[in-house]
């Protein structure tokens, strides 16, 4: 039973062989842009609507509560990473604090997280990206539309592969393959176009706002329930869903490896990012249920455009679609990283095969395991129906969030000597507030998810008893 908790020493998680370690070459103004890529991404484009029809004008709660949980989850981050420069994120420190077994349960819950982000944003910018070319076709005639074969997967009528999805996802993978810091810096110039178009919707929408159209504020109730056409609504029902728009903070941990200062650095970059967004957020969502009634555009697929042509700023619109077009993949980018450096660590650890976790001398980046991330993701992308199981993307992270949590109390405790750059603030209420709100989160979840998410670590855990326990490197005494 031992074996199975065995943990790793924090003093060795920046110990690494030649030709498996990450190049240092990213300072904060990288991390807090590559936060804000990974944050303000398709969540808030889109799931301001689906939270807005499961909780009409409390949708507002959701987004604060969805908010704080993160928030504090953040802080925990934050301690963690700065006392741990290692790459990895959530399961690099439970692998140190809660042993081996927990951590390849959160690894293995954060490969199903990041996976289904990247894929799911990758179709997600499919569909803006052939809305564009038939835009392209009926205002100037320009015959570039694909036809519906491909693009879309074999789930929609009459497609069969979803290629601008696959492209998307192998262009993102170059960008890491050639830079981290150069693919970083890109990154950081269009995260400047994101937010200029959500300061463009707010700056349109704020001034039509009515407070008319809050009431009724909270018209399903503050706990998840069915409501009469069978569909789950409630304040936390929205906020379990909200959630997905907040989360991507924790790919800046993934980066502790690659930091030029970790020690200072990681904490700007995670609460600078959170903080920012935050705000962001709220001040999008408060425009957007005060200038129109949550019925018009809760079932919208772009709610923000939506609001735009209705309140009769066609252009508005326009900007904020051509947008979407060139940043979204600033969010592809930030999870494929985080993806692709999660299945780094654990391969470096012997979780999965060793062989994954070489590193090109020349651009320091580990090129097979992101071209092995490119070609599972784009698969993913181009052939499933992602619109059923994008959910279980969010109790992936609500695993990794909850252990994080678990982890600051546990070294606080058992390590409490142990040098702390940035120190969580009231650690025992902080901590808590993330794993209780964490699990009061997951159980807001779908029970379809929760199934699926329990299925998928069972799978897992055979992946481990078969595989990963006995070719652990820390198993091997290396």
């Amino acid at each position: 039973m031992q074996s199975w908790l065995r943990r790793k020493p924090i003093d060795q998680l920046t110990e690494h062989e030649e030709g498996r370690r990450l190049i240092p070459s990213l300072s904060w103004p990288h991390l807090v842009a590559l936060g804000i890529g990974a944050i303000v991404g398709t969540g808030i484009y889109t799931l301001i609507g689906v939270g807005a029809d499961k909780a009409g004008p409390a949708v507002l709660l959701s987004f604060i509560i969805a908010g704080v949980i993160c928030a504090c989850a953040a802080l925990a981050y934050a301690e963690l990473s700065t006392m741990m420069p290692a790459a990895g994120s959530a399961y690099t420190y439970s692998y140190s604090a809660l042993g081996e077994t927990i951590a390849w349960v959160v690894g293995w819950s954060l490969i199903l997280e990041y996976s289904l982000v990247v894929s799911t944003v990758a179709v997600g910018w499919s569909g803006y990206f052939v809305g564009f070319l038939e835009w392209l076709h009926t205002s100037f005639g320009w015959n570039v539309v694909l036809p519906q074969a491909l693009a879309a997967g074999p789930h929609v009528e009459g497609g069969f592969l979803n290629v601008p999805a696959i492209v998307i996802t192998f262009v993102v993978a170059g960008m890491l393959m050639l830079g981290t810091r150069e693919s970083a810096t890109v990154n950081a110039i269009l995260v400047v176009f994101k937010l200029i178009a959500l300061a463009v919707f707010v700056a349109v929408a704020l001034p039509a706002f009515n407070a008319e159209n809050l009431q009724p504020f909270m018209p399903y109730g503050f706990p998840k329930s069915i409501s009469a056409d069978g569909v789950e609504r409630g304040v936390m029902a929205a906020a379990a869903i909200i959630f997905f728009a907040f989360y991507g903070f924790d790919a800046i941990s993934t980066a502790a490896e690659e930091t030029k200062n970790p020690k200072r650095d990681l904490s700007i970059g995670i609460i600078g990012s959170m903080i920012g967004c935050t705000i962001i957020y709220l001040l999008v969502a408060l425009a957007a249920v005060g200038a129109m009634s949550y019925t018009v555009f809760g079932k919208s697929a772009e709610p923000l455009a939506l609001i735009m042509r209705e309140l009769g700023h066609g252009t508005a619109a326009l900007v904020i679609g051509i947008v979407a077009i060139i940043a979204l993949p600033t969010v592809l980018l930030a999870f494929f990283y985080g993806q692709s450096r999660i299945f780094f660590v654990m391969s470096r650890d012997g979780l999965l095969p060793r062989g994954l976790s070489k590193v090109n001398q020349r651009t320091g980046t580990p090129v097979v395991i992101t071209l092995f991330t490119a070609v599972l993701v784009a698969a993913l992308a181009g052939v499933a129906r992602l619109d059923e199981i994008a959910a279980l993307a969010n109790a992936g992270t609500l695993a990794a969030f909850t252990a994080v949590g678990l982890c600051l109390l546990v070294l606080r405790k058992r390590e409490p000597g142990r040098a702390r750059t940035f120190r969580t603030p009231l650690a025992w209420v902080v901590a808590p507030v993330a794993i209780l709100g964490c699990i009061y989160l997951f159980v807001s979840l779908p029970s379809r998810t929760q199934l699926w998410f329990l299925a998928w670590n069972l799978l897992g855990l055979v992946v481990y008893a078969l595989y990963s326990r006995r070719n652990a490197v820390l198993g091997r005494g290396k």
